[in-house]
């Protein structure tokens, strides 16, 4: 049974009219038709989006993580130490690293603080290029452990670091060639080869 749609009388149409014209539209207008006629020999235009790229890699049950190591900042001191540019002459560096040339003077710092060591260093420095001397060894020792066990991991030796860093700076840095660390028939990790540049 179809239900047939009553009509307004004229007083309802009037009312309903009044009433639509205070009416504000919940939504913003429809943009106007567009004419739908076909335009010949325009490119087809077609935007596909790219899915994000995951952040983290897909791992499957069972297979093996790899360990990164981007978290240590600094690299080691012997891989900082070799990938230090080469000053001297290639063939002399080759024999100095594999122990053949002897250190012609030897300071030891073991035990000594950092406030005793740096001057000690700076003097043995200077008065050995102003003797004329090319290859020096300076003998910081390994350190001991110190790891306390906490978040950020220490590391031993404070000598052993620092005797690089003060090599690179004034006033030792005019003088200085180049360093490495000894072989280990003059000391290993725990001494360097410090090739001085020649007097003037």
């Amino acid at each position: 049974m179809t239900r047939r749609r009553r009509t307004l009388r004229p007083e309802e149409e009037a009312l309903w009219q009044a009433v639509a014209r205070t009416a504000v539209p919940m939504h913003a207008k429809a943009a106007a038709p567009v004419d739908h006629q076909p335009v010949e020999n325009l490119p087809t235009v077609v935007n596909v989006e790219q899915p994000p790229k995951p952040r983290i890699p897909k791992f499957a049950l069972g297979q093996k993580a790899h360990a990164s190591r981007d978290h240590d900042i600094l690299p080691g001191l012997a891989e900082r130490l070799a990938a230090a540019p080469l000053r001297m002459d290639a063939k002399a560096f080759g024999r100095m690293t594999r122990g053949k040339l002897s250190p012609e003077a030897r300071i030891d710092l073991h035990g000594m603080t950092l406030a005793e060591a740096h001057p000690e260093l700076i003097r043995f420095v200077l008065n050995a290029h102003a003797d004329g001397l090319r290859l020096v060894l300076v003998i910081t020792g390994k350190g001991k452990d110190r790891d306390d066990g906490g978040p950020i991991p220490q590391r031993f030796g404070v000598l052993r670091h620092q005797v690089p860093v003060w090599l690179r700076q004034m006033p030792l840095a005019a003088v200085v060639l180049q360093t490495a660390e000894a072989h280990l028939k003059h000391g290993g990790g725990g001494a360097y080869y410090v090739y001085l540049r020649r007097g003037r």
